[in-house]
């Protein structure tokens, strides 16, 4: 019930279309009982004639005989119209309030159907919002597939079962509640075997319910496991068809979906059960009510002094008891979906809640422009608090104006210094201070606004050129785009496209070279004109060619700015003012080409392999 009420908070903007659900659910609750009440006394006095009431009592309190007044009123018109005319009359009025029944049941829809809308809405901006604001190590650790799963399936499911559920919630019980009290006024007696025999019947509709949970949180999590598989099929086709691994994948993936089929066939058949069980359960139910008020007719014959039952009587408490049962079998569905839906609640929640270790310090303060130098004070990270460190006391000065690289073999912690200055972790010992701040007590923003940064993966968005390289800076002219493209090399290819800055590149820039992802990449560190660059083997993955036309590009970039160069390729770091040399996390060299070349230490082992290569 709490994740239950966690989600209703979504729906606080949409009060005014509650209320009006409300409203529109009473006026329909009411024209049901209107629709089948007033035949009452004209089925008495039509086929038995029994309960004619000719005058009113001296002492009559409508509130104590309101059920006399009705028969008189009847009786009044009957005598003034003739049978005939009051069964035409009825039948009138009858359909008369089931339309009115039915547009009160249109109108309480048509109220929700913004509210449902409207807070799944919102609670897709949510989680996107929170996957924004969490750290990069919260995807490491959880597959893309499952938290796709959770945006699209488990936000859907909470559309049909908390939210529809929502409606039946509030309509329900009014209609049970209200066709209890008619009830009430039919037989007491009947009506209290009724309440005695009939919650009994909810055991069995609790554990469908509990169990139809258990299996489609079980489901939706297999869900995410085979989305996360298909995912890995579309961005590993390539690879996948070059080690002829297609069977292997193929097995994965039928695995995978057997085992989620499996979870569904079962939430299904537990689902379509409560349907079967919970008709069983009215219809048992009836013939329980016909046995036990025959008893009563038959033992009380219905007269002024007694709790006896009429045949019109009882044909009329059947009919109102077969209101309770499509609303109780409703409510039953509600709450079986509620229990359903709070497996996705869950999940959905479970992003919402996760804790984002990098946060800002209360009285963080901006970093406006960068003056003096970056320091990195004996820093030690960790990405598991228990696991192995992949820095080890790291301490060296990015000074203001300077080019410093990072060079070392795969897996020494070259890319996680890179990922530490920008704050994509936290450090896990030691700090690192910009002009003396440390980044832990400066705003996000203004850190990372001090940064260009362009890495070996160029990341692009299945959107326009000029939308791609004015990703930090929406609001640039298009001459300050087509300057940026200029100064990265990438002018000439994009004239040559058919669009110009207009053209879409395709999802992850597909339609576009490496080189020129690359170029573009630049020219979006270009526009944001960043006084910091960090460059993560921005050229590793090129061809000679293109290798020759990004460098240049990034020459162009790195001057008269503060780099890090994170590199791969020894040529293109000759010329920095300082390298160092890493190694198991720990720098084990620095000083400049010519120094280190001369100190024949471990970067000139690194420079002898690649000239040997």
């Amino acid at each position: 019930m709490k994740k239950y009420l966690r989600v209703l908070r979504f729906a606080k903007p949409y009060a005014l279309n509650a209320v009006a659900n409300g409203f529109f659910n009473l006026l329909m609750v009411i024209f049901s009982f209107a629709s089948i009440g007033t035949a009452l006394p004209l089925l008495e006095m039509l086929f038995e004639n029994t309960s004619r009431i000719e005058e009113l009592p001296e002492d009559f309190s409508f509130t104590t005989h309101a059920k006399d007044w009705v028969y008189f009123q009847f009786g009044q018109l009957i005598d003034q119209y003739g049978e005939i005319k009051m069964l035409g009359y009825v039948a009138v009025a009858g359909a008369v309030m089931f339309f009115f029944k039915n547009l009160f049941r249109y109108l309480a829809l048509w109220s929700l159907a913004p509210l449902r809308n409207g807070v799944i809405h919102d609670m897709r901006r949510a989680v996107h919002k929170k996957c924004l604001e969490l750290p990069i190590s919260y995807f490491s650790e959880k597959r893309k597939g499952d938290v796709l799963t959770r945006m699209s399936s488990d936000v859907t499911e909470l559309q049909w079962s908390f939210l529809t559920s929502l409606e039946m919630v509030v309509r329900d019980p009014l209609m049970i509640i209200g066709t209890i009290v008619l009830l009430f006024t039919l037989s007491t007696k009947l009506t209290i075997f009724v309440i005695i025999v009939f919650p009994l019947t909810g055991l069995l509709i609790a554990f469908i319910g509990k169990f139809l949970k258990r299996a489609s949180g079980r489901a939706q999590a297999q869900l995410g496991f085979l989305l996360s598989i298909f995912e890995e099929t579309l961005t590993g086709l390539r690879i996948i068809k070059a080690f002829r691994a297609e069977r292997t994948q193929e097995g994965r993936f039928d695995k995978a979906s057997g085992d989620y089929t499996r979870s569904m066939n079962s939430t299904l058949r537990t689902r379509d059960l409560s349907s079967p069980v919970n008709e069983f359960i009215g219809a048992s139910v009836i013939f329980m009510i016909m046995w036990y008020g025959g008893i009563i007719i038959l033992d009380n014959p219905a007269d002024s002094n007694s709790i006896g039952l009429t045949g019109a009587q009882l044909m009329l408490y059947i009919a109102l008891f077969y209101q309770i049962i499509p609303a109780f079998r409703s409510l039953t569905g509600a709450i079986n979906n509620i229990q359903k839906g709070t497996a996705s609640a869950e999940r959905i929640l479970e992003i919402l809640d996760a804790e984002n270790p990098i946060t800002e310090a209360k009285n963080a303060v901006a970093i406006d422009s960068f003056k003096d130098k970056i320091s990195l004070n004996n820093v030690t990270f960790r990405y598991d608090p228990d696991g192995p460190a992949v820095l080890k006391n790291v301490s060296f000065d990015i000074e203001k104006g300077k080019t410093i690289a990072l060079v070392g073999s795969s897996g020494s912690g070259k890319t996680t210094v890179s990922n530490l200055i920008p704050r994509y972790w936290d450090v896990t010992e030691g700090s690192i201070r910009i002009d003396g701040i440390d980044i832990r007590d400066a705003k996000l923003a203004s850190v990372r606004g001090l940064m260009g940064i362009v890495n070996q993966e160029s990341i692009l968005f299945n959107d326009t050129i000029r939308n791609n390289i004015a990703l930090g800076k929406m609001d640039a002219t298009d001459e300050e785009v087509r300057k940026a493209a200029e100064v990265a090399n990438a002018l000439e290819f994009i004239e040559k496209m058919e669009n110009g800055f207009e053209s879409n590149i395709g999802e992850g820039g597909g339609k576009l070279s490496g080189g020129q992802r690359q170029r573009m990449s630049i020219a979006r560190a270009v526009l944001e004109d960043p006084p910091i660059l960090i460059l993560d083997e921005a050229t590793s993955a090129l061809d000679t060619e293109s290798e020759r036309v990004v460098q240049d590009a990034l020459n162009k970039l790195m001057t008269n700015r503060t780099s890090l160069i994170i590199a791969h390729r020894l040529s293109t770091i000759q010329h920095a003012d300082e390298i160092l040399v890493m190694q198991d996390g720990v720098v084990v060299e620095r000083g400049t080409h010519d120094q280190l070349l001369a100190a024949n230490g471990a970067y000139a082992n690194l420079v002898n392999m690649q000239s040997f290569a």
